[in-house]
């Protein structure tokens, strides 16, 4: 309605008021006053106007051209709009300049910018469409770990182990996934990630997480230095991960919003349920979660599934051919024993590496070792703790090598090759454990011995020592070798005859002052 009254304006003209007092009573400026009045006697309208008059009414026969001039506005294609909106790289002001074309080109007025966002606006909140303004389609995928866990209970003890909950949530049709993990550590932060894609069905342009270690390693006002294994898995999906800024929630308000979801329809809907496995609670929280996915909306109709399927799936990335498989990366410096760990087990590399800092992907079937970028060692994974490291031959040195290749039969063909003695000491070493492998490492050390003090020194010494106990030692033998050695270096040199050798002078030389017989 106008916001001038007409009608009030010429019922106070009957009655004789003047202009200044017309104005005064209806709030409306002295010429607009005039403007009024002259075109009720241009058009011979007079008080009283008929019951059924409105002041919009009489405004259009006081006023014609103002309509007319009004009629001229082309209203917007508001549903082609809505969809175009969709589409990658379009904005509003790019459809209000193709629209403005359209407009003139048929000789109608377009609204200007401000009034054609208006009623957009206007018609998206009428027709309860998805406000594609704020959100795009196929934009992002918001991410973060909800605030309460659900427990598992320990069926013996009774005590209660911490089950977080990841949730991922695409803000545009607000279609969530939601998983219970068994913890929040790196490689499940990443499975989380391709289980939410294959949920779905396909890949968002963005991921935005919040600022934990297992996304971001740093973020400064001017730089953010992504997690690596979290860089792989974006570049294998073909994403781009933007990290929320440091206490900036509303970056990602939609995920925010999920996890207080996730909290009320999840968490607390399962607080009175016992659960005694992970796969037990991963399937409450997987039946909870389609039910909270298929909750109806309570302002719009249809759901976050039907929101998803309608205005949303196509305009999801691809899933890749293959999975990714989630990868961490490890930065250990190569210890004496050259050897790396994946937090469970122990894998060699390459003992001159001793000392080294290397880089370490490690994957479920796989652990690979890399040097200045370079590929030095690989090992297939271990599903299960191991007593003994896996060890390759060829990461070994070549005395460690040698021992790697030592047999029983090895032994004993060697110690017969030094005496009995020998030989009897070796046996007593390879059955003095319950594996012959027990011993090994005496013999080893035994074969040591012969090749620094020879075989007939260790044979004696061997001998001595089985006539003193039935448990050799190495200590013991290598003891007595060592005593049989530096006896030998502190035995007197035998004195050689005068005149053996070219001007060697005796005793009696030096007895007659140095003067010969003649």
């Amino acid at each position: 309605m106008s916001q001038v009254d007409y009608l009030e304006i010429l019922r106070l003209r009957s009655l004789r008021y003047s202009k200044n007092s017309i104005s005064a009573n209806v709030h409306s400026s002295h010429h607009t006053v005039e403007d009024v009045l002259a075109a009720a006697d241009a058009k011979s309208i007079a008080w009283p106007i008929d019951e059924d008059v409105t002041n919009a009414k009489l405004e259009m026969q006081l006023f014609p051209d103002k309509y007319r001039y009004v009629s001229l506005y082309i209203a917007p294609d508001f549903q082609y709009i809505h969809e175009e909106l969709a589409k990658k790289g379009v904005t509003l002001t790019l459809l209000w300049e193709e629209y403005c074309q359209k407009v003139r080109a048929t000789g109608g007025v377009p609204y200007m910018y401000t009034q054609f966002c208006e009623k957009y606006r206007r018609w998206a909140r009428v027709t309860k469409a998805t406000m594609r303004i704020s959100h795009k389609p196929g934009d992002a995928m918001q991410v973060d770990w909800a605030g309460d866990p659900l427990y598992i209970t320990d069926s013996v003890t009774g005590e209660l182990e911490t089950v977080p909950i990841f949730v991922a949530v695409l803000p545009c049709s607000w279609y969530t996934y939601a998983e219970a993990c068994c913890d929040m550590k790196q490689e499940r932060w990443l499975l989380c990630h391709v289980h939410a894609f294959s949920y779905f069905g396909g890949v968002p342009r963005l991921i935005i997480p919040d600022n934990c270690k297992t996304a971001t390693t740093a973020n400064t006002r001017y730089e953010t230095v992504l997690n690596r294994s979290y860089q792989e898995l974006a570049e294998h999906y073909g994403t781009a991960i933007v990290p929320a800024r440091v206490k900036k929630p509303d970056d990602k308000a939609a995920a925010e919003g999920s996890v207080r979801f996730v909290s009320t329809w999840i968490t607390a809907a399962l607080r009175d349920k016992k659960f005694f496995s992970l796969a037990e609670t991963q399937q409450a929280v997987q039946e909870k979660l389609e039910e909270l996915n298929r909750r109806p909306f309570k302002k719009r109709p249809g759901c976050r599934l039907t929101a998803y399927e309608q205005e949303e799936k196509a305009f999801m990335g691809p899933l890749p051919v293959h999975t990714y498989e989630p990868a961490v990366w490890l930065h250990p410096k190569v210890g004496y024993d050259y050897l790396v760990s994946d937090g469970v087990n122990k894998y060699s590399v390459p003992y001159d590496l001793i000392g080294e800092k290397v880089d370490v992907r490690l994957t479920s079937q796989i652990v690979e070792v890399f040097y200045k970028q370079t590929r030095v060692a690989a090992h297939i994974r271990l599903d299960k703790p191991q007593r003994d490291p896996v060890v390759k031959p060829e990461h070994m040195p070549e005395a460690h090598r040698r021992y790697l290749n030592y047999t029983a039969d090895d032994f004993t063909a060697w110690a017969n090759t030094v005496g009995p003695n020998t030989a009897e000491t070796v046996q007593r070493f390879l059955t003095g454990g319950r594996e012959a492998e027990q011993g090994f490492k005496a013999c080893a050390s035994l074969t040591k011995l012969g090749s620094r003090y020879g075989a007939k020194r260790l044979e004696d010494a061997c001998e001595r020592v089985l006539r003193l106990t039935s448990t050799p030692t190495i200590r013991n033998i290598s003891a007595l070798c060592k005593a049989s050695a530096e006896r030998k270096e502190a035995a007197p040199q035998e004195v050689r005859k005068e005149g053996s050798h070219g001007i060697t002078r005796g005793a009696a030389y030096y007895r007659k002052g140095g003067q010969r017989n003649e």
